[in-house]
């Protein structure tokens, strides 16, 4: 096999191991929405321990037929895991990655993901429901992170596809773009403010994060018209900017539906499943918006390189500051 043919096998079973990383990590948020949904954060009350167990497959007999033991235990078992994918990327991405910026990267998804095993643990600990909040949002910083991750291994990134003209639409689209990963993320922060430290649908915080789904709404749309008013010859960004707009669609309906069942809900085992169901939904589906900002975000920074100047043909020197030339000359 030529040096070639392996080195593009590399980059694509990397990616490959990228997008399950963040596949598995898409689980691990929906896993966690659930483990609050039904509050069942401290069904294991102690931490690295599993009720004084240290034997993290199987800490207590038949614990996977207590739904809350399944919920709390079988969240830290996909942690795990995910913490292992991840380890292995970075690892990958460190050996072989040529850019340093990628290597870094991979050692902060690392630290990511370590600090959050540590906040979980803490949020046991010292049974803290605002360590449960701080829990979520560093989550969806993690799941952001691979999410780069994967992008920056993709033929589209590497060979320099879907870059912006150099116009002035270019810089509108931009300024669109870092403002919806913004007010996402603040969104996303929000809705972890109210499902964690007891806020439930206190008046300001739910005005606030209803104010905050109508500014997703009104940002997301502005990227929309202006990636398919002035950029359809960039397929990437084009299709991102479909992403970014659906999946704000399906968030608002999700969030809706949530605010109405929560308002509006009657006694019965039916309106709780659909309320974890609504929830769960609602958490994985802002992470996905969150994922497609962060992309768009990315791919709209990039600029058209600037042509290496050459040097004139007929022997002589133009623009060049005198202390040049009398270093050259040196």
């Amino acid at each position: 096999m030529s040096s070639s043919r392996s080195r593009a096998s590399d980059w694509t079973w990397r990616r490959r191991l990228s997008a399950c990383t963040v596949f598995l990590t898409i689980l691990l948020l929906s896993w966690g929405g659930a483990v609050t949904s039904i509050g069942a954060g401290m069904a294991f009350p102690d931490w690295p321990t599993s009720l004084g167990s240290y034997n993290l497959i199987n800490p207590v007999d038949e614990w996977w037929q207590v739904p809350a033991y399944l919920a709390e235990h079988g969240h830290r078992l996909l942690a795990s895991l995910v913490g292992g994918f991840t380890v292995a990327l970075a690892a990958w991405t460190w050996w072989e990655d040529p850019r340093a910026w990628m290597r870094r990267l991979g050692l902060g998804a690392v630290a990511l993901v370590l600090l959050q095993g540590i906040l979980g643990g803490l949020r046991v600990l010292w049974v803290s429901l605002n360590l449960a909040m701080v829990h979520a949002c560093v989550a969806q910083l993690f799941f952001a992170t691979l999410v780069a991750m994967t992008l920056f291994v993709t033929d589209t990134w590497r060979r320099r596809d879907g870059i912006l003209p150099r116009i002035d639409s270019a810089d509108h689209l931009r300024r669109w773009s870092y403002a919806a990963a913004v007010v996402i993320y603040l969104q996303i922060v929000l809705g972890a403010l109210l499902r964690h430290p007891g806020a439930g649908m206190s008046g300001g915080y739910t005005a606030l994060h209803v104010t905050g789904a109508f500014a997703v709404v009104g940002i997301v749309i502005g990227v929309f018209v202006v990636a398919e008013k002035h950029f359809d010859s960039v397929p990437a960004v084009r299709r991102t900017a479909w992403v970014l707009f659906g999946t704000m669609g399906v968030q608002f309906a999700l969030g809706l539906a949530s605010l109405l069942l929560t308002l509006y809900e009657t006694a019965g085992q039916g309106s709780v499943v659909a309320y974890v169901i609504l929830t769960v939904a609602h958490v994985v589906v802002g992470a996905v918006l969150l994922g497609a900002s962060v992309v768009m975000s990315l791919l709209v920074s990039r600029s058209p390189q600037r042509p290496p100047q050459t040097e004139p043909t007929d022997g002589t020197t133009r623009n060049v500051p005198e202390r040049s030339l009398a270093r050259a000359n040196s």
